[in-house]
């Protein structure tokens, strides 16, 4: 089966005040269909940068990205992006901001409509449409975010730190909550997080990266005895804490 992402070589530069700076340097992966991958490293490795090229929103130096075989050039439908704030606008009800992405791309239709409605009530939010985001938890409204992201049909999703502005009982509800949407729907995800106990829980595999610049440190397949897996019950299973332990060690950070 062919890849839907392919991270071909990736380097990318900066020029600053002090001379060139190497973000990233011959990252190599790829991402199956409905596969979720998570992404960790060092604070400052590029994780992030990894994830706007991915997206095309910036492009690298030196390498390729391609999406299902076609070479990344700019943004793409098939592409959607959930950033650590959920970016809902306070003016706009909940049912308004899920509508936002279609509204930008000018293709609100029927069928978008009721597919925005579909969503809403299969993940507990229809209730809650006509409402503005501050009358609503910080889970829900994250939840919220992701419909709004769903909407527009993405075949990837990217989320860059999605949960680190939540606290830490509402991320750990939220981590499953999210998760089995995700799943559900039959989405390939790639989680940027600083988070290791996140990663594993989360993920098919773990992408290690190293230290500035960033390169491609060591891939974890990720195996967890848990009959119906999701990332509570993930942190539960043996094997999670050997996984937690050698990518710490893997960190190489020093306090």
């Amino acid at each position: 089966m062919k890849p839907v992402v392919e991270v071909q070589n990736v380097g990318m530069k900066y020029q600053s005040l002090n001379g060139e700076i190497i973000a990233l340097e011959d990252i190599n992966f790829t991402v199956h269909d409905g596969e979720f991958v998570s992404i960790v490293g060092p604070s400052g490795c590029g994780k992030s940068t990894l994830l706007s090229i991915i997206s095309g929103l910036i492009f690298s130096t030196s390498g390729t990205v391609l999406l299902s075989g076609e070479k990344v050039t700019g943004t793409s439908p098939k592409i959607g992006y959930m950033l650590q704030k959920d970016h809902l606008f306070g003016w706009r009800t909940i049912y308004q901001n899920v509508m936002l992405g279609l509204e930008i791309r000018k293709s609100v239709t029927k069928e978008s409509k009721e597919r925005a409605a579909h969503l809403l009530k299969t993940y507990g939010l229809y209730e809650f449409k006509d409402k503005y985001p501050n009358q609503l938890s910080g889970g829900m409204r994250q939840r919220a975010a992701l419909i709004r992201t769903l909407v527009t049909d993405p075949q990837i999703l990217l989320l860059d730190e999605a949960f680190s502005a939540l606290d830490y009982q509402t991320r750990l509800v939220v981590n499953d909550d999210i998760y089995g949407i995700i799943k559900k729907e039959n989405k390939t995800a790639l989680l940027v997080t600083h988070d290791i106990a996140e990663s594993i829980s989360m993920a098919d595999r773990v992408i290690l990266l190293s230290k500035r610049p960033g390169t491609v440190k060591n891939i974890y397949d990720i195996k967890l005895s848990c009959d119906k897996r999701t990332p509570i019950s993930s942190r539960e299973t043996p094997e999670f804490m050997p996984y937690f332990q050698e990518i710490w060690k893997g960190l190489d950070v020093h306090v």
